[in-house]
Protein backbone atom coordinates (compact mmCIF):
# COMPACT_ATOMS: atom_id res chain seq x y z
CA UNK A 1 0.00 0.00 0.00
CA UNK A 2 1.78 3.35 -1.16
CA UNK A 3 0.91 6.57 0.49
CA UNK A 4 1.22 9.80 -1.34
CA UNK A 5 2.59 12.99 0.13
CA UNK A 6 0.63 16.02 -0.08
CA UNK A 7 2.99 18.25 -0.13
CA UNK A 8 4.54 20.00 -3.47
CA UNK A 9 6.54 16.59 -4.17
CA UNK A 10 4.89 13.15 -4.38
CA UNK A 11 6.57 10.22 -2.93
CA UNK A 12 5.67 6.52 -1.68
CA UNK A 13 5.42 5.41 1.33
CA UNK A 14 4.78 1.84 2.38
CA UNK A 15 3.20 0.57 5.35
CA UNK A 16 5.42 -1.77 7.29
CA UNK A 17 4.20 -5.21 5.95
CA UNK A 18 5.08 -4.07 2.31
CA UNK A 19 8.26 -2.98 3.30
CA UNK A 20 9.67 -5.79 4.97
CA UNK A 21 8.41 -7.83 1.75
CA UNK A 22 10.09 -5.66 -0.70
CA UNK A 23 12.96 -5.63 2.00
CA UNK A 24 13.15 -9.27 2.42
CA UNK A 25 12.51 -9.46 5.98
CA UNK A 26 10.48 -9.89 8.60
CA UNK A 27 8.16 -6.68 10.14
CA UNK A 28 9.41 -7.40 13.53
CA UNK A 29 13.40 -7.28 12.20
CA UNK A 30 11.89 -3.45 10.95
CA UNK A 31 11.07 -2.66 14.25
CA UNK A 32 14.33 -3.68 15.71
CA UNK A 33 16.09 -1.76 13.38
CA UNK A 34 13.45 1.05 13.89
CA UNK A 35 14.37 1.05 17.93
CA UNK A 36 18.10 0.73 17.12
CA UNK A 37 18.34 3.65 14.85
CA UNK A 38 19.33 2.01 12.01
CA UNK A 39 16.24 3.29 9.95
CA UNK A 40 14.31 5.84 10.60
CA UNK A 41 10.67 6.00 8.71
CA UNK A 42 8.61 8.41 8.42
CA UNK A 43 5.09 8.27 11.43
CA UNK A 44 1.77 9.04 10.72
CA UNK A 45 -0.33 10.87 13.08
CA UNK A 46 -1.12 7.28 14.80
CA UNK A 47 2.23 6.17 14.99
CA UNK A 48 2.20 3.61 11.81
CA UNK A 49 5.45 3.41 10.24
CA UNK A 50 5.67 4.45 6.89
CA UNK A 51 8.96 3.32 4.58
CA UNK A 52 10.17 5.16 1.69
CA UNK A 53 11.74 3.43 -1.35
CA UNK A 54 15.18 5.01 0.19
CA UNK A 55 14.45 3.74 3.69
CA UNK A 56 14.07 0.56 1.89
CA UNK A 57 17.23 0.40 0.11
CA UNK A 58 18.94 1.04 3.16
CA UNK A 59 16.89 -2.18 4.80
CA UNK A 60 18.48 -4.38 1.66
CA UNK A 61 21.72 -2.51 2.45
CA UNK A 62 21.80 -3.31 6.00
CA UNK A 63 20.81 -7.11 4.89
CA UNK A 64 23.49 -7.51 2.45
CA UNK A 65 26.41 -6.38 5.47
CA UNK A 66 24.58 -8.66 7.69
CA UNK A 67 24.08 -11.71 5.85
CA UNK A 68 26.63 -11.62 2.83
CA UNK A 69 29.80 -9.49 4.90
CA UNK A 70 29.17 -10.53 8.31
CA UNK A 71 28.83 -7.16 10.25
CA UNK A 72 27.18 -7.00 13.49
CA UNK A 73 24.47 -4.45 14.11
CA UNK A 74 27.14 -2.31 16.31
CA UNK A 75 29.30 -2.19 13.19
CA UNK A 76 26.41 -1.44 10.44
CA UNK A 77 25.15 1.48 13.01
CA UNK A 78 28.55 2.52 12.60
CA UNK A 79 28.91 2.10 8.70
CA UNK A 80 26.06 3.35 7.96
CA UNK A 81 26.60 6.89 10.27
CA UNK A 82 29.41 7.39 8.52
CA UNK A 83 28.31 6.81 5.03
CA UNK A 84 25.73 9.31 5.97
CA UNK A 85 28.46 11.59 7.58
CA UNK A 86 30.37 11.49 4.00
CA UNK A 87 27.48 11.96 2.01
CA UNK A 88 26.92 15.47 3.69
CA UNK A 89 30.95 16.17 3.52
CA UNK A 90 30.53 15.61 -0.60
CA UNK A 91 27.67 18.17 -0.88
CA UNK A 92 29.17 20.35 1.54
CA UNK A 93 32.77 20.73 -0.81
CA UNK A 94 30.14 20.42 -4.40
CA UNK A 95 28.51 23.40 -2.59
CA UNK A 96 32.01 24.98 -2.15
CA UNK A 97 33.68 24.16 -5.47
CA UNK A 98 30.49 25.81 -6.72
CA UNK A 99 30.72 29.20 -4.90
CA UNK A 100 34.38 28.92 -5.59
CA UNK A 101 33.95 28.76 -9.37
CA UNK A 102 31.45 31.59 -9.28
CA UNK A 103 34.10 33.74 -7.44
CA UNK A 104 36.36 32.60 -9.99
CA UNK A 105 34.35 33.52 -13.15
CA UNK A 106 33.07 36.96 -11.12
CA UNK A 107 37.48 38.10 -11.02
CA UNK A 108 37.94 37.03 -14.69
CA UNK A 109 35.28 39.52 -15.65
CA UNK A 110 36.71 41.98 -13.82
CA UNK A 111 38.38 44.50 -16.06
CA UNK A 112 39.74 46.75 -13.25
CA UNK A 113 43.11 48.04 -12.93
CA UNK A 114 45.92 46.19 -10.76
CA UNK A 115 47.99 49.11 -8.93
CA UNK A 116 51.53 47.61 -7.56
CA UNK A 117 51.51 49.00 -3.98
CA UNK A 118 55.26 48.67 -2.62
CA UNK A 119 54.88 47.51 1.06
CA UNK A 120 56.15 49.84 3.83
CA UNK A 121 58.08 48.88 6.52
CA UNK A 122 57.45 52.42 9.10
CA UNK A 123 56.24 52.10 12.15
CA UNK A 124 54.45 55.16 13.46
CA UNK A 125 53.57 55.82 16.72
CA UNK A 126 50.25 57.79 17.80
CA UNK A 127 50.06 59.53 21.15
CA UNK A 128 46.86 61.91 21.64
CA UNK A 129 47.38 65.60 22.22
CA UNK A 130 47.08 66.54 25.37
CA UNK A 131 44.25 69.00 26.28
CA UNK A 132 45.11 71.95 27.92
CA UNK A 133 43.24 73.27 30.80
CA UNK A 134 41.90 76.80 30.85
CA UNK A 135 43.08 77.71 34.11
CA UNK A 136 46.59 76.78 33.34
CA UNK A 137 46.53 78.88 30.65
Amino acid sequence: MAHREPADHYAEYYVISVAAELAGMHAQTLRTYDRMGLVTPKRTRGGGRRYSPRDIELLRRIQTLSQDDGVNLAGIKEILALTRANEQLRQENEALRQQLQAKEHAASRNTGELVHVPRSTAVVMWQPRRRRNAESS
